[in-house]
C-alpha cells in the first residue's frame, strides 16, 4: 500500500475519532506502533495534523489529533484521486469482462 493510501486512511480515522490511542489507531488500520508513529510526524510536517498532549491530564501519554484546515483539503483531494483510481480500475476490469463474453 502506497504512503497516500496510508495517510487518507489515517487522516479518515483522526477525523472520525480524533481521540483515538495511538495503540488503538495502529490497530484499527494494521500497522505498527512504529509505523504509525511515522505516518503521525510525516502529516505533522506537512501541516496537515496538530497534535495535542493533554498537560493536565494525570496520564501524559494521551493525545488529541486534529485536522488543520490544510489537513482536510488534502484528505479531500486523496478521496478523490483514490475514487478516480477506482473508477478507472472499474471500467478496466469491465472492459475484459465484456471482452471475453
Amino acid at each position: 500500500m502506497d504512503n497516500n493510501q496510508d495517510y487518507l486512511n489515517l487522516l479518515r480515522k483522526i477525523k472520525k475519532n480524533p481521540n483515538y490511542s495511538q495503540r488503538k489507531l495502529a490497530e484499527e488500520l494494521g500497522f505498527s506502533l512504529g509505523k504509525l508513529n511515522y505516518c503521525l510526524n510525516a502529516l505533522k510536517l506537512k501541516g496537515l495534523i496538530k497534535i495535542k498532549n493533554f498537560k493536565k491530564n494525570p496520564n501524559k501519554i494521551n493525545y488529541l489529533y486534529v485536522l488543520t484546515p490544510k489537513g482536510i483539503t488534502k484528505k479531500a483531494s486523496l478521496t478523490l484521486n483514490f475514487m478516480k483510481r477506482k473508477m478507472t480500475e472499474y471500467e478496466e476490469l469491465k472492459k475484459e469482462l465484456n471482452a471475453k463474453k
